[in-house]
């Protein structure tokens, strides 16, 4: 009992801080759920209700009330217009859907500031409710009582209103079966825009209501999403039951946990949440293990088709091979040999399948030829990097220093993304490791270059080794849940092991990298650029030479035609996890580079806002274009930096603005702008993977063709 008594009111405000959260999460899943948009502007709408519902308090029961009707209603004509900016994006997925809408919440952030201050604003709320009332023998706040009481009973009628009436038949339909709605004589675009518009109304009407007990203020929109994501994984779409004592799991784990034990409670929720996702993954059908040929064969037919095709192949290297043994009835490679021959034939600058003999090879190698063509934007962006210290200011050329480390980040994303089909928003996890590998290998007199980069690309390596299990198994938006899942756990490390990582103070002053053994160190911009530049260059040629491989091709073929890739026999588990390990060794290259270039580290350059801008450089360039990764870190960083630098505090703004555009005008990226090869990868861009339906089954497109 003393047990109890010590921890009651914890508890207690537990339940109301996990109500707030479900009323929150209500409307993120049922935009999830049902209407199929990855919201990533939740906590906006939220914050829009928080601070108009703060604005308007003023102690008495008319201004709460007209602070909820005015908050509820800003909120739900965001939502419905929500639902007008990602219509286009139905059928890209819901990467590009994420991209858009993480894009509006900087967007509206920045604006909210704009128009309430960058402070957090007192919430007055009505004499009645602000007092205390006896609880067991303790004094609790009356309004977080009444918040408890107005939340069940907001769970209750949101799930008679989902099963018991025509509205949430029509809702639920909407989800299942919008073909079926549609023949009912029911328009699905109305019901999409009206699920929008709920949605928004929640996340308004719990700003309002739930202002007092987490008030409008910078970061509050991030928090809210955060939690709300955990709750909306931990609860599924399903049910909003479910989603109800998830979140008040939730507000217990935030709340309790801490007085009970707080040096786990930072890493309790988002460890849950990656647990979730990967045990549902584990139990569920492998995503891409059936594709249109149907499920794959059983253990004992596989090693047969595995060792009969190795008895056919002939030798390689014999022109027409391949397309002379398909014609035959005997191709000498396995089908899924041929899906990745097939999906980077054209990419690495080869004729088409089905057009002949290839072109010779010394053709590619004359001036305007195939070869010539793909390296000359290479040599180009060279040329411009090494000419960068003579055109610009030491700010300015600092900043190319930094876009370069993001520029490795930027094309491990891409490795993932675009060649293994795994999107993912926690790149910035290995990218972490080795930027506080080198900050610390520094501070213990290592202070060497290459031995920073070897040490430190190899701690990022292990780190994905360790995590990558946990990713490779899972497709689409749940590889970019558990992804952002490790990304958050990485986070709450580092501000909890300050021993190591100097905690939110971060880490300063340690000694300066030496480009070589028996060096000075490198303290002039010039010199770091030029370092950074020589590292980057190395990377980014070591990353081209691996995809343009035999290796990179079965890492295409995995993606594009993985069902037939596992039904010949392939390990496509292993080569997902070596492409996992090998991005994030790249990723703490990038890391490395970032910290000898700035000379400081805080865990602001490895937290969310920066896996999101990676990927976005992504997006930009093109998927699979590692220079278009390279030209759009160069893009974000300048944007961020130098452009905002002329309309100080509205950076966000002018991002949110990039990453809008991006989505709209760039739906296949810069190197979707040359319409073919992107010019150093030897690959097409592509839009991201859709990640509504498995990267394994194609989509049908006019033509009648089908395209990975």
């Amino acid at each position: 009992m003393d047990l109890l008594d010590a921890h009651l009111i914890p508890a207690v405000d537990g339940v109301a801080f996990g109500l707030l959260l479900f009323v929150v999460a209500a409307g993120l899943s049922l935009a999830f759920g049902t209407a199929g948009v990855l919201n990533l502007s939740h906590g906006t709408l939220y914050a829009i209700g928080a601070y108009t519902g703060a604005e308007l308090s003023d102690g008495t029961w008319g201004g709460l009330a007209l602070g909820l009707v005015a908050g509820t209603a800003a909120a739900c004509v965001a939502g419905a217009g929500l639902s007008a900016a990602t219509a286009p994006l139905a059928r890209r997925g819901h990467l590009a859907q994420a991209l858009l809408t993480f894009g509006l919440a900087l967007i509206g952030g920045d604006l909210l500031i704009q128009l309430f201050g960058a402070d957090e604003l007192p919430v007055r709320v009505p004499e009645a409710l602000d007092s205390s009332v006896m609880l067991l023998g303790h004094r609790y706040p009356a309004y977080r009582l009444c918040f408890i009481v107005m939340a069940v009973l907001l769970a209750a009628f949101g799930t008679w209103v989902l099963t018991r009436t025509r509205m949430g038949a029509a809702v639920r339909a909407a989800a299942d079966d919008p073909q079926m709605l549609a023949a009912t004589g029911h328009n699905p675009r109305a019901v999409h825009t009206g699920v929008l518009a709920a949605a928004g109304a929640l996340a308004g009407a719990a700003g309002v209501l739930g202002a007092p007990i987490i008030g409008p203020g910078p970061g509050t929109s991030e928090n809210v999403l955060m939690l709300s994501l955990v709750v909306v994984v931990l609860g599924g779409l399903r049910s909003l039951w479910a989603t109800f004592f998830a979140a008040v799991a939730v507000g217990e784990v935030q709340t309790l946990g801490v007085s009970l034990v707080p040096d786990l409670a930072p890493y309790l929720l988002f460890a849950a949440m990656a647990a979730v996702l990967v045990l549902r993954s584990r139990f569920a059908e492998p995503a891409a293990a059936h594709g249109p040929e149907g499920p794959a064969p059983d253990p004992v037919a596989r090693l047969r088709g595995h060792l009969a095709g190795r008895l056919r192949r002939r030798p390689r290297g014999t022109p027409g091979t391949a397309e002379a043994a398909e014609a035959s009835g005997t191709a000498g490679a396995s089908g899924a040999d041929r899906a990745a021959e097939a999906a980077g034939a054209d990419r690495a600058g080869a004729a088409p399948r089905g057009y002949g003999n290839r072109v010779p090879k010394w053709i590619g190698r004359l001036p305007g030829g195939t070869a010539w063509r793909q390296a000359a934007p290479l040599l180009v962006l060279l040329v411009v990097l090494i000419s960068l210290p003579a055109l610009l200011d030491a700010y300015s050329i600092s900043l190319a220093g930094s876009a370069l480390a993001l520029g490795l980040l930027a094309v491990s994303v891409t490795i993932l993304t675009g060649y293994a089909g795994l999107p993912t928003l926690g790149q910035t996890a290995p990218f972490a490791v080795g930027a506080y590998a080198t900050a610390n290998l520094a501070d213990a007199g290592w202070t060497v270059g290459p031995v920073q980069i070897v040490l430190s690309a190899l701690a990022a390596a292990v780190f994905s080794a360790v995590v990558g299990p946990a990713v490779i198994r899972a497709r689409g938006t749940t590889v970019l849940m558990i992804t952002l899942a490790i990304g958050e756990l990485t986070g709450a490390v580092v501000n909890q092991l300050k021993s190591v990582t100097g905690g939110a103070d971060g880490l300063v002053g340690f000694p300066a990298t030496r480009a070589l053994w028996g060096g000075e160190g490198m303290l002039e911009e010039s010199e770091l650029y030029n370092y950074a530049l020589v590292v980057a260059v190395v990377a980014v040629s070591v990353t081209l030479l691996v995809l343009r491989s035999p290796a990179g091709k079965l890492l295409t073929g995995t993606r594009g035609a993985e069902a037939r890739m596992r039904a010949s026999g392939h390990p496509v588990g292993r080569y997902l996890l070596v492409a996992h390990i090998c991005a994030g060794a790249l990723a703490g290259v990038g890391g490395s580079l970032m910290v000898t270039v700035q000379q400081y580290l805080s865990p602001a350059d490895v937290g969310f806002e920066i896996a999101a801008f990676a990927l976005l450089a992504v997006v930009i360039g093109g998927t699979t274009s590692v220079i278009g990764a390279l030209l759009g870190a160069g893009l974000i960083v300048a944007t961020r930096d130098w452009v905002a630098g002329s309309w100080p505090g509205h950076g966000p703004l002018l991002l949110g603005v990039l990453f809008v555009a991006t989505v709209y005008v760039l739906p296949r990226g810069l190197a979707g702008l040359r319409g073919g090869n992107d010019g150093g990868n030897g690959r097409s861009s592509e839009a991201p993977v859709p990640e509504d339906r498995p990267p394994s089954v194609p989509a049908p497109n006019p033509a009648g063709k089908v395209s990975p």
